[in-house]
């Protein structure tokens, strides 16, 4: 199970930081993903990262300002989101792929409900 925590209301230009926290599943095995997603628009892959080896890959969107890291004393990854733009807002979701890394949504093997990030002054 992941559970994602953090989201809110937050103005342009500050900065939230997202939890997944795994149960169940030990995330130094997986990679673990954050995709957003808006109404009418796909899920969109924001950076992913191989717990393991801490290799990481982030979307050139967000690239400089959401950083991806990993505890794996906690179980939990996090997305760091700074310079936050309206943009920027959308459900939050962390996945977890244990085959692969860094794949597209279909390929994923666990999923968290969500987190709501809304940036607006």
């Amino acid at each position: 199970q992941l559970v994602e925590s953090g989201g809110g209301l937050v103005q342009p230009g500050g900065s939230l930081r997202l939890s997944c926290a795994a149960s169940g599943l030990t995330l130094n095995y997986y990679c673990v993903s954050w995709f957003r997603q808006v109404p009418g628009k796909e899920r969109e892959g924001v950076s992913c990262i191989s717990i393991s080896d801490g290799s990481t890959k982030t979307a050139d969107s967000v690239k400089g300002r959401f950083t991806i890291s990993g505890d794996k004393a906690r179980n939990t990854v996090y997305l760091q989101m700074n310079s936050l733009q309206p943009e920027d807002t959308g459900v939050y979701y962390c996945a977890a792929e244990f085959e692969y890394c860094c794949s597209g949504p279909e390929k994923m093997d666990y999923w968290g409900k969500g987190t709501l990030v809304t940036v607006s002054s």
